[in-house]
């Protein structure tokens, strides 16, 4: 199968070789387990069930989760199998299947929740690098977008991800996922439909955190729900990049907040800056896989 699903292009046989994802068609997971540390409405009180996907379209410097991303551990498994992990996540009463980094899983994923189908909201929890074709293979199949919108400057996106076009592909996505979910459906305090964005705040990076709020309101609107995230520390490599090998600073996190505020965006959630910590970052060790 030639593999041209995200903006990256690769026009590979991933039976034969791997893709800029590093990984081959076969499905490889490195956990399958109830999560708590979500956005409220998504991890609730039961927790999230969330299936880690090994390997990334992305290439970030500063990666929490490199080990599975760029290292590409974890465990080759069958659709058949992953349709099972999302029933027995839905038997161990998680509020939603989520899954994480799926972009280069497309496919399979189709594949398997034609399979099995759960009863609860699927989440798409993605790094928004992916492409409008992509997206629409996911149409009826995905209730809730979970998309990061990383960067406004390609420079940036190039530095930091080796994606010099993440903006201009990642616009375009979010759109692609309002179309397909353009309301937001909320019971119990829990979404069921809909979108969220996450944008996390990078050090000296307050003015393209600036441009990604803006970009926000004027092409979204005000009711959108945006994760302003502050939980940024300098995993992998970021100690190669001097400007963001530190944690953020207070007053950086409450500017960009500040700019949340000015411009009228009305539903975000904020972080407290304790999150920037690695006992947040789950053990990859393939449980439940």
């Amino acid at each position: 199968m030639i593999c041209n699903l995200c903006p990256r292009k690769c026009n590979v046989n991933r039976d034969l070789k791997s893709g800029f994802c590093g990984v081959s068609n076969t499905l490889k997971v490195a956990r399958a387990q109830l999560h708590f540390w979500e956005e409220p409405i998504i991890s609730g009180t039961n927790g999230s069930g969330t299936i880690f996907f090994s390997g990334c379209n992305l290439k970030c410097v500063y990666c929490q989760n490199y080990n599975i991303s760029k290292e590409n551990f974890g465990k080759d498994i069958t659709t058949q199998r992953l349709a099972e992990i999302f029933k027995e996540l839905e038997n161990a009463g998680a509020h939603n299947i989520n899954l994480v980094t799926p972009s280069h899983y497309v496919k399979q994923i189709v594949e398997a929740l034609n399979i099995y189908k759960p009863k609860i909201p699927v989440v798409y929890n993605t790094s928004g690098y992916d492409s409008v074709e992509e997206l629409k293979m996911l149409e009826g199949y995905v209730d809730v977008f979970l998309t990061d919108l990383k960067y406004y400057s390609s420079e940036l996106s190039q530095k930091y991800s080796s994606a010099k076009n993440y903006f201009e592909m990642c616009s375009l996505a979010i759109k692609e996922m309002i179309r397909q979910q353009p309301k937001n459906v909320m019971e119990n305090g829990l979404i069921k439909k809909g979108v969220i964005i996450r944008h996390m705040v990078l050090p000296n990076c307050i003015d393209d955190s600036f441009k990604v709020l803006e970009w926000i309101k004027n092409n979204l609107g005000e009711d959108v729900i945006v994760s302003v995230m502050g939980q940024y520390t300098p995993y992998f490599n970021a100690s190669k990049f001097p400007e963001i090998n530190r944690k953020l600073k207070p007053v950086e996190y409450k500017l960009v907040i500040n700019h949340f505020n000015k411009l009228g965006l009305k539903n975000g959630f904020m972080q407290s800056l304790d999150s920037a910590d690695e006992n947040f970052i789950p053990p990859f060790n393939l449980e439940g896989v």
